[in-house]
């Protein structure tokens, strides 16, 4: 009698590359190709509305995919500890396989592979989703890097990452399993008029993954030593796909080092690089489950940031401000779910910094309207900005957005796509000085220093 395989789909919403979906096809039997929508087990932090928008449409590609390969996708949503146990007795599933993830998440894995074993179901769950996974990236006293350089010096030191697993090309699937409709979980926002451009701009899914990553391989690679330049396409836009797992980091990682361009290659270290960015916040989030709620450096526990009510932010939230890169950067993420990561830094230091916002104000607003959110490298990159992460900017540097425009946008390509009232009677006053504003952020960060419990 057929003993079925779950695969729990999570983030790494593709059919290639899949490790899990690898064993569970040679395991033999008919699979269950599942996914939840989990918003209930506490180590789960709820998706933003624009990670919504990108979710449904991304399980709605995987749905299509599968299908083609003669399965379908099994929509299931409630707590994973309770509705993943389920679903395995409902079945009879003899076996079940998932792809590690990495954050506070990974105790609710441990949990139920420690159960489902307990019960005779053969639980597995693979390395899919990082090049290196996390403890195996130490220094030589064995405990994880603070600091991005000897971390990646560390992980290229050692043997390279595989190489991608092949696609399938048919799926055995069980029969009259019951699903959800996707639309019965309203992942659409409720407000359109902020998300009504998002699909001008992605195409979330497996194709769309593969698409980008050719794009920019094809072009935009060779003009990747001018990625801090916002006003040109020199970077991959991946993230997305990426945080969702519609393409893996070892398709990126040997697709780059194929291309044969001289103007690409000599950009292929530098971009993988940034790749190796992504691989030390989520070993970052790995050490620190609670990086979106808690400061790692416990000394700015005392910093005098503000609380203010969304009213005093919403010149920031909507990009009026009068601070012309900074608005541009926050009308790029109205209109698109993205912003340009040169513009993030800035925009996110004039909030934690200039207006002296607590950061977590900032990474929840982010968190909310980003296609590419994620765990790790949203409030990973906030607390950087921040000054109170691993490898942090120091909090004395405060990214000045008028040089920082005048450097990196200087014939204001950037700043006139997305303001297009800049330098007319329509464009707002300044918020603030930002000298003057500079000033209190140092003298607020001096004061801390002082403190008695920080000293």
């Amino acid at each position: 009698m057929p003993s079925p395989t779950i695969v729990w789909f999570r983030d790494d919403l593709r059919i290639s590359d899949h490790p899990a979906l690898h064993w569970a096809i040679e395991r033999g039997e008919p699979i269950v190709a599942l996914y939840l929508f989990d918003q209930h087990s506490p180590e789960i932090r709820p998706l933003g509305s624009a990670s919504k928008w990108w979710l449904h449409r991304s399980l709605l590609a995987l749905d299509t995919s599968l299908r083609e390969l003669g399965s379908a996708l099994t929509l299931r949503s409630g707590p994973a500890r309770e509705t993943i146990a389920a679903l395995v007795s409902e079945v009879g599933a003899g076996a079940i396989a998932w792809n590690r993830r990495y954050g506070a998440s990974r105790a609710i894995d441990q949990d139920l592979k420690a159960q489902l074993r307990a019960q005779g179901v053969d639980a597995h769950s693979f390395h899919a989703n990082v090049l290196f996974e996390p403890w195996t990236i130490t220094t030589k006293d064995d405990k994880p890097f603070q600091v991005f350089t000897p971390f990646w010096r560390s992980c290229l030191s050692g043997e390279p990452p595989r190489q991608p697993l092949s696609t399938p090309t048919a799926l055995p699937a069980v029969e009259s399993v019951e699903s959800e409709q996707l639309a019965e979980w309203a992942l659409e926002p409720d407000s359109p008029e902020w998300s009504a451009s998002l699909s001008d701009h992605w195409t979330p899914g497996e194709d769309g993954a593969n698409d980008r990553l050719g794009a920019f391989l094809e072009t935009g690679l060779a003009l990747y030593h001018r990625r801090d330049e916002p006003g040109i396409d020199a970077t991959s836009m991946l993230s997305p796909h990426l945080r969702f797992g519609e393409i893996s980091p070892h398709q990126v990682w040997h697709q780059t080092h194929q291309v044969t361009q001289p103007d690409a290659r000599a950009n292929v270290e530098k971009f993988l690089s940034e790749i190796g960015w992504r691989e030390f916040t989520i070993n970052v989030a790995y050490q620190h489950p609670q990086l979106h709620t808690q400061n790692i450096k416990p000394a700015f526990d005392q910093f005098p940031w503000r609380w203010p009510e969304n009213s005093e932010l919403e010149p920031w939230h909507r990009g009026l401000t009068g601070i012309p890169l900074v608005d541009a950067g926050m009308r790029q993420l109205l209109r698109t779910g993205y912003m340009h990561n040169r513009v993030r830094m800035v925009t996110a230091s004039f909030l934690v910094k200039n207006m002296l916002v607590h950061w977590r104000l900032g990474e929840q607003w982010f968190w909310d309207r980003l296609v590419d959110a994620d765990e790790a490298n949203n409030p990973g990159s906030w607390q950087w900005v921040a000054g109170c992460g691993t490898d942090a900017a120091p909090y004395f540097r405060v990214f000045n957005p008028v040089v920082q425009a005048d450097r990196f946008d200087p014939d204001g390509s950037y700043r006139r796509k997305w303001l297009p009232e800049w330098g007319t009677d329509d464009y707002p006053d300044p918020i603030l000085d930002l000298k003057e504003s500079r000033g209190r952020a140092l003298s607020a960060f001096d004061a801390t220093k002082a403190s008695p419990l920080t000293g």
